[in-house]
């Protein structure tokens, strides 16, 4: 069965290539309005599935539709339809001395999978990217969000086929293992794998497939607090960073401060204990914020509290004597996904931005801007933090890959 849907998917793809970027274009504002229209069948589904999930389980807050989100993934889909194709885009020409032109154009990979947990926005984020790029999509959607995928592939199908599409260009598998095992296995239909999710999730899917992987990599974030930090913008930025959505992967999960600056520790996280967010600090740090910060929330550090990815209302701190010493807790816990530095010295921040090696690097700004809407790419497939192809926030350039075009008048080679 999973067999035959991929060679379906593998098929429909081939009526991409034909498609101008105008309908393209239609297809992904008429299904961002359907979604719109239709956002109560997909709130039912929506809500059938969170009541089988625990809210406490940090998956609950990722699975979650509200009306809202729902209008900000609309938005983003017409943000896709709006921006340039990046299909067809001359990357080069070259003429040899015998008169052959050789051009390299960008294309389409052909089939992209997308195998992802508890996120149903993934379901259209994919479908906007992959149809704006020429790629027919197979979606392999985790079980605890079944019920909402279902309803939103509805949706996507229903447009295309009245656009006269194809609906297997977007293929929704079942969310058993059997078919993430066929898919990691389709050697000759799908051409690439993205997994987005935990990090077991993305191990599993580079151990096991016998099809190219681009990584998207867990998050785990860090933020430090320079001995010149302005201690306004740390206090804001910490904040936010930490508690303006806690499931996601860009949300920080260790605050790095100079030992110059634990005098006003207290005021940098001044905010978080209105998000009951629990503090696991050194021993300087911990003795700083003994006595003004609530002590249900302040626990001492472990060495499982330095590395791990939280996703929940819980952060790390770790003090240093030096800018070299954040560096290397940095290097030894990232996941190379988005670090940030807070300091008021130009040559500190360069020397930071040079050293740190993650996909986004920021100076005095909150790691909650990873994201392809806030980088303006419209919306993403995922944050890559591997090195190969594509880094960070992988958009509409990233689902593209090129080929040679070479054009001449007889000439044989001798």
């Amino acid at each position: 069965m999973i067999n035959e849907l991929l060679q379906q998917t593998l098929a429909a793809s081939r009526q991409l290539v034909m498609l101008d970027d105008v309908t393209i274009n239609r297809i992904l504002t008429d299904t961002a309005s359907a979604l719109l229209s239709h956002q109560t069948k997909v709130l039912t589904a929506n809500a059938e599935d969170l009541q089988r999930m625990d809210p406490a389980n940090p998956k609950y807050d990722r699975l979650k539709l509200t009306e809202e989100r729902l209008a900000g993934i609309a938005g983003d889909m017409k943000n896709v339809a709006s921006l340039p194709s990046p299909l067809g885009k001359l990357l080069s020409e070259t003429t040899r001395p015998n008169g052959m032109v050789i051009r390299k154009i960008t294309v389409p990979f052909g089939v992209i999978g997308v195998i992802y947990e508890a996120r149903p926005n993934v379901t259209f984020d994919v479908f906007s990217l992959c149809l704006k790029s020429g790629n027919a999509c197979v979606l392999k959607g985790g079980s605890d969000a079944d019920s909402t995928n279902r309803a939103l592939v509805a949706i996507i199908h229903n447009v295309l086929a009245k656009q006269g599409v194809n609906p297997a260009v977007c293929t929704l598998l079942p969310p058993d293992r059997e078919a993430t095992t066929e898919l990691l296995n389709a050697v000759g239909l799908v051409d690439l794998i993205i997994p987005r999710g935990s990090s077991s999730l993305i191990n599993f899917v580079r151990d096991h497939a016998r099809v190219p992987v681009i990584e998207t990599g867990a998050g785990i974030c860090h933020i430090y607090f320079d001995k010149d930090g302005d201690k306004e913008k740390g206090r804001e930025i910490v904040n936010n960073a930490k508690t303006r959505r806690v499931s996601v992967c860009n949300a920080l999960d260790c605050l790095i401060v100079h030992h110059d600056r634990l005098g006003d520790l207290t005021y940098l996280c001044g905010k978080l204990s209105d998000s009951n967010v629990v503090i696991y600090a050194d021993e300087p740090a911990f003795a700083v914020l003994s006595g003004h910060y609530p002590a249900a929330l302040l626990q001492p550090a472990t060495a499982d509290s330095f590395g791990t990815e939280f996703l929940d209302y819980k952060m790390a701190i770790r003090t240093v004597s030096s800018l070299d010493e954040a560096l290397q807790h940095i290097a030894r816990h990232s996941s190379k996904h988005s670090e940030s530095i807070v300091s008021e010295s130009t040559e500190t921040i360069r020397h930071f931005q040079q050293m740190v090696d993650a996909a986004c690097v920021y100076a005095n700004v909150s790691t909650a801007f990873t994201d392809g809407a806030q980088f303006g790419f419209g919306a993403e497939i995922g944050i890559s933090t591997q090195k190969l192809h594509a880094r960070g926030p992988m958009a509409l350039p990233e689902l593209t890959t090129y080929k040679y075009i070479i054009e001449g008048d007889g000439q044989i080679r001798k």
